[in-house]
């Protein structure tokens, strides 16, 4: 943990070599090193546009600077942000500078972790700011705005305000033993942890879709050989990323492209044609193809619609535990129109890859499928770390339903607890010091 009484300085951004330069310093010196620097008196949240010079009295750069006075800040301290231009060899030298007047170099994540600890952000939202940098997409960046904004944060304390009062609920039935059955019995305990649980499988469905938002979904395409899947990966890429030719079996090798649709990244996997062969290079890229599917979030199962190819494709597919998109290829030569039709085994769809027909339909389908819907956005971001927070969550709250059940009262209380405790580590309302290192040690400098 950072002392309280160390200032700390980072470069947090700057933009070109002719443009503007920051500088923050978080601390209790940061006023001091800020009048240091411009040699004039500051006033809190009053920008101004001073020289900044040197021990020697040499005039570094010019430059805007504004203090702000904690805890009315980032971090909760006192701040300083110093805006330059932005020439590496000037910023280098401001830095230097305010090293010399007392602050020392800040950590990675260091100001973010400082906002927590000075309970300015609570850790969804500090990780929020990691994820609003990293976000490669508008609707990624929505996303995570939602979460600093602490739209996850407040639908994880509402769980957890139900689940308190159910521990509640449970620990009266510890008071009065001789009431106990009746307690665990009564329609109100699993009223309340019937709502608790759906609750918390909605949560956990809007999570997975915030962390499909951040980190793209990974999808395979796979088929039989000469099906059209090389097709389709440069239509949906929008150009020839992948050799096209009447000759069965020419992909051998896994070829990835990222496309966004929807405002979702998605990884688009090609695979080599899955049959039986002996030929050793396209054995191995089957072999590969395989590999892929047993982590694809979602598999892209093309059939040539004017084979009947189906059948065989099914078995390959069958023990898969990836969802399935069916696409039929080859509308074209096979005189089906173009469609959209839902079975029992998954939606399919009919297009023509070649001719560009139905792609539309499959981009569509895609954002369905990675649980977008019509407006291909999530309400907030989330990280794989939430997600498993939640299904412990789950898994706690189904075993104390179980033994509430059976009159369990004091195992009961203990499952909740340890549910509650498990939600609370997505937000850090509990003790989160084991959870910061790794979490803060992935921001960038300055932030």
């Amino acid at each position: 943990m950072p002392s309280p009484n160390d200032t700390i300085a980072a470069l947090a951004t700057a933009f070109g070599s002719a443009g503007i330069g920051i500088v923050r310093v978080s601390g209790p010196q940061a006023r001091a090193i800020g009048e240091g620097l411009c040699g004039q008196t500051m006033t809190p949240r009053h920008a101004l546009h001073a020289h900044l010079r040197d021990g020697a009295g040499e005039v570094l750069d010019d430059a805007v600077l504004i203090y702000f006075q904690g805890p009315h800040s980032y971090t909760g301290e006192d701040v300083l942000e110093l805006q330059a231009h932005g020439n590496p060899s000037l910023l280098n030298a401001i830095l230097r500078e305010c090293r010399r007047l007392g602050a020392r170099d800040a950590r990675p994540g260091e100001f973010t972790e400082r906002a927590f600890l000075n309970d300015k952000l609570d850790l969804a939202q500090a990780e929020a700011v990691a994820d609003l940098i990293a976000a490669q997409s508008e609707t990624a960046a929505r996303a995570a705005r939602r979460s600093l904004d602490g739209v996850f944060s407040q639908r994880c304390n509402a769980v957890a305000e139900q689940l308190v009062h159910a521990r509640v609920y449970v620990e009266a039935a510890l008071d009065f033993p001789d009431e106990e059955i009746d307690f665990l019995a009564a329609p109100e305990i699993r009223n309340r942890l019937e709502r608790c649980r759906a609750d918390l499988a909605q949560l956990r469905a809007e999570a997975e879709q915030g962390k499909r938002l951040m980190d793209g979904l990974h999808a395979v395409i796979v088929g039989a050989p000469n099906a059209g899947k090389s097709s389709l990966l440069n239509a949906l890429a929008g150009e020839d990323r992948a050799i096209v030719t009447d000759i069965a079996g020419t992909t051998r090798d896994v070829l990835r492209e990222t496309i966004q649709v929807g405002g979702l990244w998605l990884t688009l996997v090609d695979t080599a044609g899955l049959r039986e062969t002996e030929e050793t290079v396209e054995a191995e890229g089957i072999r590969r193809a395989r590999g892929e599917l047993a982590k694809a979030d979602l598999v892209l199962a093309v059939l040539d619609d004017s084979q009947d190819d189906a059948a065989a494709l099914k078995e390959a597919l069958h023990n898969g535990g990836a969802r399935v998109l069916w696409l039929h290829n080859k509308s074209d030569l096979s005189g089906h129109a173009i469609g959209r039709e839902q079975r029992a085994d998954g939606v399919h769809l009919w297009l023509s890859a070649k001719h560009g027909e139905g792609l539309e339909a499959v981009r569509h389908a895609l954002a369905q499928a990675a649980g977008f819907g019509e407006t291909g956005s999530g309400s907030f971001s989330a990280r794989t770390r939430h997600l498993e927070a939640l299904d412990l969550a789950a898994a706690h709250l189904a075993a104390a339903t179980g033994l509430c059940n059976q009159a369990q009262a004091e195992l009961a209380a203990e499952e909740l607890r340890l549910a509650h405790h498990a939600i609370g580590s997505i937000t850090g309302h509990m003790d989160a010091d084991a959870l910061l290192g790794r979490i803060f040690s992935s921001f960038c400098i300055g932030k």
